[in-house]
This record gives structure tokens, C-alpha cells and sequence, in this order.
């Protein structure tokens, strides 16, 4: 080995923060290895290395005992002291054995051991890069498909998009530039997987982060979101601001922010609500686009009774009772859905009489069940989890329906 190789490992461990002490430990244990795979001994030996000079010397190591057993691995006392007179039993002989063409064998293995290192350190430094940014949104080209995954190509390295983890009904192509939501990284045995995702509540988040300002900049938070990918979607926001109308800043001038958001994700519909922390309100309002007559709150059970006008319960139900599924997750409480006419004598003139409570949309876009044999129905779901987020850069993404301010 020549003194420029040792300086090619000053190199790298400037350029790539490869320790040259873990290289050169690498490098001992694999000309050991070699060394007795080529030269075809079970001697136990050890490799030095000058730093200086970059020789290597090959030294075999056997212990010093009264009367031989195994000479490959022990010696006598009479000749270990000729070689070095203050040995005695139990010590360890050290002799030179490096053959004479084993520098082209050191030579290979360096290499080898080298390339190793590098592979490894470069998974290390991907992995390192991309394991505090899940969450994240992240845009790349699919280099290819199989059966399984979509594999996208990112900064340095690939990620894995699965099939599951798509939007229904979208077509994937090769060369296509796609945008998902990095839900995990993992360490595999060929190094950091990066895990994506487009049907991931957060991955609707960060498109309203991109395309939103006032999100971006904390002006407008979003508290909760609900999501059926591909098909329908609930997002509720709030405004720090008294001044700032959330549902307005995240529509946008003609409905422009939330159109790209519908486009980016094939036309999924998305219902942007005002939260609020009083549950009557908001379960009002998360049941949009139906107006509510009455919400009836039972804080032990977490559920809540909502009334609404006969023409309006399967606006409330939505189509297979999807407008009131994602309000319950949205909202976090059980809703059990009553029409007006259901509720009988004065509590039914009660109700009738009531202030209508709405802030649904002038006009929408009606759904309808297929049942309506029964006027009531319960939904009980836990609000789907949205990740937090530190930060926000705004995208470019898409989703489709009616959305009212």
C-alpha cells in the first residue's frame, strides 16, 4: 500500500466524514480474512499498518506453551525465548509471515473494503437526510412501476409510493411528476426505504399549507381534517385573527386555492368548515352542506343529537351516509341524525320553532342515499389522525367539490 492511499483516506474523511480509524479497522479485518482464504492457513495472524510509510505487515500470533499441541497455533518456550528472551508460558508470539505478492491482494481487498464503506456511508447520510422529514411533502419524477409500488425518484436516493397508498381511480405513468407525503422512513438491508403517500390526511394539509398563505404563515390553522382519498374530504379551519374569515382565505379568490388543491388530488370533493370549540357549532357546521336546526350535546357519552328539516336528511346522511361519517371524524363526537319530523309533540314544536343554525352554502351540490327507510342515524368515529407540522411550504395539488366560505 502506497502513502497516497492513506492520503485518499485523509480525502474522504473530509469530503464524506468517514473516520480514517474505521476505514483502516476495516481494512485490518478484511486483509485477515483474506489473508487466510488466499494462503489457505487457520493461524491466528494480525495486520498492522504504518500510517507513515503505508507498509503492511502480516504477523502471525501464537501462544507460548511448555510442549506443542497445535503448531499452527503454538510455539515452544525454547523458541519463543530465542526470539525474545522475556516470554514466557501464556504469552503470545508475534512473527512476520506477509508473502511476498500480498500487496496485490491488500491492494483488491482495500478497494473492496473501501467501495463497502462508502455504499455504507452514503445510505447513512439518506437516511439521516430524509428521517426528519416525514410529514413532508415531496415532489419527484416515477421511475418505474411494478405490481406492488410506484418508485419515485427524490434527492439521492428513491422513493416508494404503494399502490394502496394512491388516489382511487388515478393512472400512473412512468415520467409522470407526482407529489406525496413522506409517511416513514425505515433502514432496509439495500438501504433507507422512503415510504410515500397521496391518501395520508396529511398529505391534503400540506397542499393546503403550499397553496394557502395565511396557512403557511399561521394566520389560519387547520384543526382537524377528515378524508375518504379519491372521493370526499372535510378540513376544518381556524383563524387566530378575528379579522381573517378562514373559510374565505383557504377558497380563495373564486374558489382558485381550493380548485388547484381538487385538480392535484382528480376532483376529491372538499367541505372547508369553521371550527369551533363550542361542539354545537361545530358539528353544525361539519355536517355541511345540510342546515341543522338543533344540536343536542351529551358531554358524558361524547355524542351529540342533531335535528334537521325532513328535506335535509339526506343532504345530512350524504350518499351510504358519508356526510355524516366524516363529520364524526371530523368532529371526534357520536352524531345521531333525527329528522324534524321524527320528534313528536312539544318537543317536536320545540325544534320547529328553534333558530336555524347553518353556516351551510347557498347553494350546493345535492347527494343523496340510497335508504332512507329509517329518519336516524348514528355515526361514531374518532377523528383521523393529522400529523403536526412544523413548517409549511406551499403546493400545488387539487381537489374537487363544492366548498362553501
Amino acid at each position: 500500500m502506497r502513502i497516497d492511499f492513506l492520503s485518499a483516506l485523509d480525502e474522504l474523511e473530509r469530503e464524506r466524514g468517514i473516520q480514517k480509524n474505521v476505514l483502516l479497522d476495516a481494512l485490518k479485518q478484511a486483509l485477515i480474512a483474506a489473508y487466510k482464504k488466499n494462503y489457505h492457513t487457520a493461524q491466528n495472524v494480525t495486520v498492522h499498518i504504518d500510517e507513515k510509510t503505508g507498509d503492511i505487515r502480516v504477523l502471525s500470533q501464537k501462544t507460548v506453551v511448555e510442549e506443542v499441541g497445535d503448531p499452527r497455533l503454538e510455539v515452544n518456550l525454547e523458541r519463543a525465548r530465542g526470539i525474545n528472551p522475556r516470554l514466557g508460558v501464556g504469552d503470545i508470539l508475534e512473527e512476520e509471515v506477509t508473502p511476498k505478492d500480498f500487496g496485490r491482494v491488500a491492494a483488491q481487498t482495500a478497494k473492496q473494503v473501501v467501495t463497502q464503506r462508502l455504499r455504507e456511508a452514503e445510505r447513512g447520510l439518506i437516511y439521516e437526510t430524509y428521517v426528519d422529514r416525514e410529514a413532508e411533502l415531496v415532489s419527484g419524477l416515477i421511475s418505474r412501476i411494478d405490481g406492488r409500488n410506484a418508485y419515485v425518484e427524490l434527492s439521492r436516493t428513491e422513493g416508494i409510493l404503494p399502490l394502496t397508498e394512491i388516489v382511487p381511480g388515478e393512472v400512473l405513468t412512468p415520467g409522470m411528476r407526482i407529489k406525496a407525503i413522506i409517511t416513514r422512513v425505515e433502514k432496509g438491508t439495500k438501504g433507507p426505504q422512503i415510504i410515500l403517500s397521496r391518501t395520508d390526511p396529511g398529505f391534503l394539509r400540506r397542499l393546503f399549507e403550499r397553496e394557502v398563505p395565511e396557512i403557511y404563515d399561521g394566520t389560519v390553522e387547520i384543526k382537524a381534517i377528515a378524508r375518504e382519498a379519491g372521493d370526499r374530504s372535510k378540513v376544518a379551519v381556524y383563524a387566530r385573527d378575528p379579522n381573517v374569515d378562514p373559510v374565505g382565505a383557504c377558497v380563495g379568490p373564486k374558489g382558485a386555492r381550493v380548485q388547484a388543491i381538487v385538480q392535484e388530488l382528480g376532483g376529491e370533493k372538499i367541505d372547508i368548515v369553521r371550527w369551533s370549540k363550542d361542539p354545537e357549532s361545530f358539528v353544525a357546521s361539519a355536517l355541511q352542506p345540510a342546515k341543522v336546526l338543533r344540536v343536542e350535546v351529551f358531554d358524558e357519552e361524547k355524542a351529540t343529537r342533531v335535528i334537521v328539516p325532513d328535506h335535509q336528511l339526506s343532504l345530512a346522511i350524504g350518499k351510504k351516509g358519508q356526510n355524516a361519517r366524516l363529520a364524526a371524524k371530523l368532529t371526534g363526537w357520536k352524531i345521531d341524525i333525527k329528522n324534524e319530523s321524527h320528534v313528536s309533540g312539544s318537543e317536536g314544536r320545540a325544534y320547529a320553532t328553534h333558530k336555524t343554525m347553518s353556516s351551510a352554502p347557498e347553494t350546493v351540490e345535492q347527494e343523496t342515499v340510497e335508504s332512507e327507510e329509517d329518519a336516524t342515524m348514528m355515526f361514531d368515529h374518532e377523528p383521523s389522525p393529522v400529523p403536526e407540522v412544523t413548517s409549511a411550504v406551499p403546493a400545488l395539488d387539487e381537489t374537487a367539490g363544492k366548498t362553501r366560505p
